[in-house]
């Protein structure tokens, strides 16, 4: 389906890659990269401008606002083949299933976003580890070739995005397996399989790296971890940088081999206790930095300078309060757009709460405010 974009896109005298890459490393830039991190499911339906236009997923809806652009690669570095999904059992208004990461889980029937409620993990003791290591996570399994040349034909030297390399997660899919509570108590019953667990999550993507990096120009690595509530992370700040960060430091120095300087991870919740375990496992970029769970954007990039970046930290409730809020917000942002490091978005997928025409406004003044000049 062609899409046509609502709105012009941003003036600029750099290529999307030019741009991102000059902000992300404290370098000249023309104006702030522009982007967003998404809707919920709900906005697709409730929202009138997505409605009437068609839009469906994240992926029209980034054309729809013409937004810069980027690109990325990934490959399979986790479970595979996954657990077969399936319904164990129904109540009038929920299901017990078992999910890909073979956790049963209650959700409701009618479909509503929610988070499912975890009733067991597949794996609850180092046995069953082993035996799910051996099925499911084995470094010779084919599926985890890459088929390099179809990968140098969908991102060509000449691309004018950032494109990014996917470094996956070394214990927040292990939360996913494992269930929250299972990962706090695995952690201090059972740390040498938790350990093994992140080691084998590490060789995996280390596997990948080997097979995909100086094949195409990357500028940046992503990952994924979600470890961290309002009270910082699930495990301990010292199994974190005892069991973690080695495992970063590994990844790192992969990337940095091959001139590739900025991994952003998404870690929601409040990450200052072990914001230095990840800069010094290389970790040097939080997104989309949720703000309620943790503090203004500005805090930490005052404390860390430039070691660190941060994409994201608009405070998505500010947006649901209107014009003047979001207008005395994003004006506390001035200062760390213009100086790098930093590029401004909602802090997590938009909600439907926040109205379509608050949300235009959003736009527009971000254009007006960190905009060519």
């Amino acid at each position: 389906m062609a899409i046509t974009p609502c709105r012009p896109k941003w003036k600029g005298t750099m290529t999307d890659r030019q741009r991102f890459n000059a902000q992300m490393h404290y370098k000249p830039f023309d104006r702030c990269f522009n982007m967003e991190f998404g809707y919920w499911d709900e906005n697709y339906r409730e929202w009138d401008i997505f409605v009437k236009n068609g839009i469906t997923n994240e992926g029209q809806a980034n054309e729809f606002f013409n937004f810069d652009v980027t690109g990325g690669i990934g490959g399979n570095v986790f479970m595979h083949p996954g657990f077969e999904w399936a319904i164990v059992s129904e109540t009038p208004t929920t299901k017990i299933i078992r999910n890909g990461d073979g956790l049963l889980a209650e959700v409701p029937k009618d479909g509503h976003d929610t988070i499912p409620h975890f009733i067991r993990s597949s794996i609850q003791t180092p046995d069953d580890w082993k035996k799910v290591k051996a099925e499911r996570f084995r470094l010779d399994d084919p599926a985890r070739r890459v088929d390099v040349q179809a990968m140098k034909n969908a991102h060509p030297d000449s691309h004018t995005y950032p494109l990014g390399v996917w470094c996956g997660s070394m214990l927040g899919r292990i939360r996913d397996v494992l269930t929250f509570e299972g990962l706090a108590y695995a952690s201090i019953d059972y740390p040498e399989m938790v350990e093994d667990m992140v080691e084998t999550c590490c060789q995996l993507v280390e596997q990948y790296l080997d097979q995909v990096l100086g094949q195409v120009q990357i500028d940046f690595a992503s990952g994924w971890e979600d470890i961290c509530f309002t009270h910082g992370p699930i495990v301990s700040v010292d199994f974190f940088r005892r069991v973690v960060t080695p495992r970063y430091r590994r990844i790192a120095d992969k990337l940095h081999k091959h001139g590739i300087y900025l991994w952003w991870i998404d870690c929601d919740g409040d990450v200052r206790p072990i914001m230095r375990c990840f800069l010094d496992g290389g970790v040097n970029c939080m997104f989309p930095y949720e703000v309620n769970s943790c503090c203004p954007p500005g805090e930490l990039l005052d404390e860390y300078g430039k070691d660190l970046r941060i994409m994201g930290g608009v405070d998505k409730m500010v947006l649901a309060r209107g014009p003047a809020d979001i207008k005395a917000y994003l004006e506390n942002l001035v200062p760390y757009v213009e100086r790098g490091g930093y590029i401004p978005f909602c802090d997590h997928r938009c909600p439907p709460n926040v109205r379509t025409d608050y949300y235009l406004y959003y736009l527009d003044l971000k254009e007006k405010m960190f905009g060519l000049p």
